[in-house]
């Protein structure tokens, strides 16, 4: 049994992908809109046909979700011949830097990690242990977001804080690790030696993060300890002065839960535009607090993209990928925009028709928009896990 089925879960959507063996992709799909308006496509590969399903409740709870894509992928026959199950973990702390056999020794430690990443973690274990307890026969293996940053100089792991408190834990892990491998796997298949640049990855979507590449492998990236920092996002705060948390907690007598509940849920595009954290609302929208939430990520963005350059000693291609990076060519523009002192030239017409390349042709750095595949890059891991 070599086919692989691999699961990817978030707060509201859960993505689903069949590979056979070699990664060699057999359809994907999603479950979309949980808490609201739920709806189910999959899509074979390489054909027109497709199953589709739309739900009379109003809400779907994960497991729910879950029991629902093993009976219609079951009832399809996608599901023959099943060999392993694989998930996307956002957090695999110090210890897990490569995919892994989820067993209860492995899921204990991750469960331990869920407070590092409270919007990510348990729905991914949830799924796992769902998983399971359906399919009790068959491996479960585990990739990790952080893992892929395992390469970063000892240096970008650091925080100015007493040396007992880092040796703790406390360090920086950085996330969305297996979208910057998928793209740094693509830019290797069309660019070959050249791709082994230094290259800035920005994965823009609700959760926003940009990664320094050089020879493909992670030397800097945006978020941290914790998937807070960085570019202001949905509805997250990215980047703030750790002083504002005291002030929150001293003045306003807000208590631990508090914090965290605004700084990951009612801060960010949301709570800054005091309307919606959805990029394509703010994009459309007049109001002047819309549009000062958009200013204020392309800010955030390009203050990130100038640290990685500095951190690189200069850039030669620049990669915009995830929801908004692929799909957003207003915000794309308007990023690009404000670097023209690192030379870049956008290409409003390649832009506006979403090529792949959309900076003048020549120009250096060169400017793309590649779509993400981290289910594939959990489908690669499975295979060399399983071997």
């Amino acid at each position: 049994m070599t086919r692989r089925l691999v699961l990817n879960a978030g707060s509201s959507s859960l993505k689903v992908a069949l590979f056979d063996q070699g990664a060699v992709e057999v359809g994907r799909g999603a479950l979309t809109g949980l808490g609201h308006e739920p709806a189910f496509k999959f899509q074979w590969a390489g054909s027109d046909k497709a199953l589709r399903h739309s739900f009379d409740v109003t809400a779907l709870h994960m497991d729910e979700a879950l029991d629902f894509v093993f009976a219609e992928l079951g009832r399809a026959g996608a599901l023959d011949g099943l060999g392993a199950i694989g998930h996307r973990i956002v957090h695999g702390g110090r210890k897990l830097t490569a995919p892994t056999l989820l067993d209860d020794a492995v899921l204990t430690y991750l469960r331990s990690l869920a407070p590092l990443a409270p919007l990510h973690q348990p729905y991914n274990l949830a799924i796992v242990d769902a998983a399971r307890g359906r399919f009790k026969d068959l491996p479960q293996v585990g990739a990790f977001d952080t893992a892929f940053h395992a390469t970063r100089p000892p240096l970008q792991r650091l925080y100015g804080l007493p040396r007992a408190i880092l040796e703790a834990g406390v360090e920086s892990y950085g996330f969305h690790g297996l979208s910057f491998d998928a793209i740094a796997g693509r830019l290797r298949t069309r660019f070959g030696e050249a791709a082994g640049g230094r290259v800035i990855v920005l994965h823009l979507g609700g959760g926003s993060s940009l990664c320094a590449l050089a020879e493909g492998r992670s030397m800097a990236t945006t978020m941290g300890f914790s998937p807070l920092d960085g570019p202001v996002m949905a509805t997250r705060c990215g980047a703030i002065d750790p002083g504002v948390i005291l002030h929150l907690i001293r003045r306003q007598g807000m208590d631990a839960a508090a914090v965290e509940d605004m700084l990951y849920r009612q801060a960010g595009l949301a709570g800054l535009s005091g309307l919606t954290g959805d990029m394509r609302e703010l994009v459309a929208s007049d109001a002047p607090q819309a549009q000062e939430a958009l200013d204020y990520f392309v800010l955030t963005v390009c203050r990130q993209i100038g640290a990685l350059v500095a951190t690189l000693g200069g850039v030669d291609r620049l990669v915009f990928t995830a929801g908004i990076g692929e799909n957003a060519p207003e915000v794309r523009a308007r990023i690009a925009g404000k670097l023209g002192w690192l030379g870049i030239e956008l290409d409003p017409a390649a832009n506006r028709a979403g090529l792949e390349d959309i900076g003048h042709r020549d120009g250096v750095p060169a400017l793309h928009v590649l779509r993400t595949d981290e289910e594939r890059v959990v489908a690669e891991g499975m295979d060399a896990c399983l071997a």
